[in-house]
């Protein structure tokens, strides 16, 4: 077995997220439920089909989106991955329960902007995510002007009152 790092290539401000289901029918599900979820929202999707023609089978409304998912669906290669670009300006916070209840879908493994490497091992048979490293290392632990500055952020940017 190989064990291997896969960089997720994406533009700085752009989320993603990054799952895995059981099912083709994924594609047209997560696609409704997001047009559904966020009116006007911009995305783009890929899913890597693990039978079959095994392609990787793909979906959503923003060209740059949907390069970006099949792009990095190919390079992680793992079955039945499915992987999600949202245009700027939106979020996985206001999808990600829509997601986590398509019918399909078994696991998140992340939902970030940061920089991130996904794990993959590969055997004879295929490829599969063994994990993510979702950003940077913590560099300690906040204090109470870090504490002022996280509440003070989040109501700035509209998520608290």
């Amino acid at each position: 077995m190989d064990i291997q790092l896969v960089r997720i290539e994406k533009p700085e401000p752009i989320n993603f997220i990054l799952g895995q289901s059981h099912f083709i029918k994924t594609v047209e599900d997560i696609h409704e439920t997001l047009v559904t979820a966020v009116p006007g929202i911009k995305f783009g999707l890929a899913f890597c089909e693990a039978s079959g023609k095994c392609l990787v089978r793909f979906s959503g409304n923003d060209e740059e989106m949907i390069e970006l998912a099949k792009k990095n669906a190919l390079a992680i290669g793992a079955g039945h991955s499915f992987i999600l670009f949202l245009g700027e300006g939106f979020y996985p916070i206001n999808i990600l329960n829509a997601v986590k209840n398509v019918p399909e879908v078994a696991h998140i493994f992340c939902a970030t902007a940061n920089p991130t490497q996904v794990l993959v091992a590969e055997s004879g048979q295929g490829r599969g995510i063994l994990g993510v490293i979702d950003g940077s290392t913590p560099q300690g632990v906040e204090d109470d002007a870090g504490k002022d500055w996280r509440k003070s952020f989040l109501r700035m940017i509209g998520y608290k009152l």
